[in-house]
């Protein structure tokens, strides 16, 4: 088995970016560890907890692991990418079907066709959820580099990527890291209305993603005006980056956009019930039902409602 074929045969499992790298401790492994020790992870604990220790090697969660295939799954779709008055904004990768299945999915597929071709060895599927530095690993397999706003970038394709990996035992060449392309384009850092993104990277406690879909309690009021109507994510990061100027659009009508521009006040009178029926199967769940709440009535505040 090498690496061509491995790669042809992510591309038949639906994956329109695959690449190797070595299963060992990344090179910016420091970097992370540091970005985490001055709290910029904020509320985060499964970035700090016993996971952390974890992330520095991934042969702690396979212990025979050589190579890493590691997968990019565009989830790009040609929707709208505005809401009207009165109306919240979703982030894009959760308009449609939860990304964690799909990709599991996908890798699954794609561990039996290896299977197939190269015998039994040992594995292990990742999907977001595992300690594991899925985005240093991506751009070390050739998917990309990691941009200022540290979403990786892919020349070609942009950034509108899910991330999936799958250690094994199989001893693979790996592949070559692309250069930097940001150059001295601030577009990211310019147009964040929080002021996020910092030469370190990005810091989470500023994050309007952060605020609405990780952190638990309430948001500084100090943050309510810049967070507009983003009722469970952002995107601007991405939408003003060039290199998504011409990003492809994704085909998989999982990704259809379903819930992407939502009325405030209609989701203001959700009941815990109505919630989770509307959002069932979606990654919109992640911020629960007095989260999502939270969030509704600071864009319903910011919109004038």
């Amino acid at each position: 088995m090498n690496t061509a074929a491995v790669k042809q045969l992510a591309h038949d499992c639906g994956f329109e970016l695959a690449g190797v790298a070595r299963a060992e401790p990344a090179a910016d492994l420091d970097r992370f560890e540091d970005w985490v020790e001055q709290g910029r992870a904020g509320e985060m604990r499964y970035m700090t907890d016993h996971r952390a220790d974890v992330r520095r090697d991934p042969r702690n969660l396979l212990p025979t692991a050589r190579s890493i295939v590691c997968v990019g799954k565009l989830y790009n779709t040609d929707a709208p990418h505005n809401a009207s008055p009165g109306h919240g904004w979703i982030s894009r990768y959760a308009w449609g079907a939860d990304y964690h299945e799909i990709l599991r999915k996908g890798l699954e597929r794609l561990l039996e066709k290896l299977k197939s071709a190269a015998g039994d060895f040992d594995h292990k599927i990742c999907v977001d959820t595992a300690p594991l530095l899925e985005r240093s690993y991506a751009r070390l397999a050739g998917l990309g580099w990691i941009g200022k706003n540290t979403c990786l970038i892919n020349q070609e394709q942009g950034s509108w990527f899910f991330l999936g990996e799958l250690l094994t035992s199989l001893e693979l060449t790996p592949d070559t890291p692309p250069p930097d392309r940001c150059g001295t384009c601030t577009r990211c850092i310019d147009a964040c209305p929080t002021n996020a993104i910092i030469p370190e990277g990005l810091d989470a406690r500023r994050c309007i993603s952060y605020f609405t879909i990780e952190l638990r309690g309430p948001v500084p009021e100090e943050m309510h005006p810049a967070i507009g109507n983003h009722i469970f994510g952002c995107d601007i990061c991405q939408d003003v980056c060039p290199w998504n100027g011409r990003a492809p659009f994704t085909d998989d009508a999982a990704f259809a956009a379903q819930h992407f521009a939502p009325d405030l006040e209609h989701l203001a009178a959700l009941t815990p019930e109505e919630f989770q029926k509307m959002f069932r199967h979606t990654p919109v769940t992640r911020a629960r039902y007095t989260g999502f709440l939270r969030n509704v009535e600071i864009a319903k505040a910011n919109t004038g409602s």
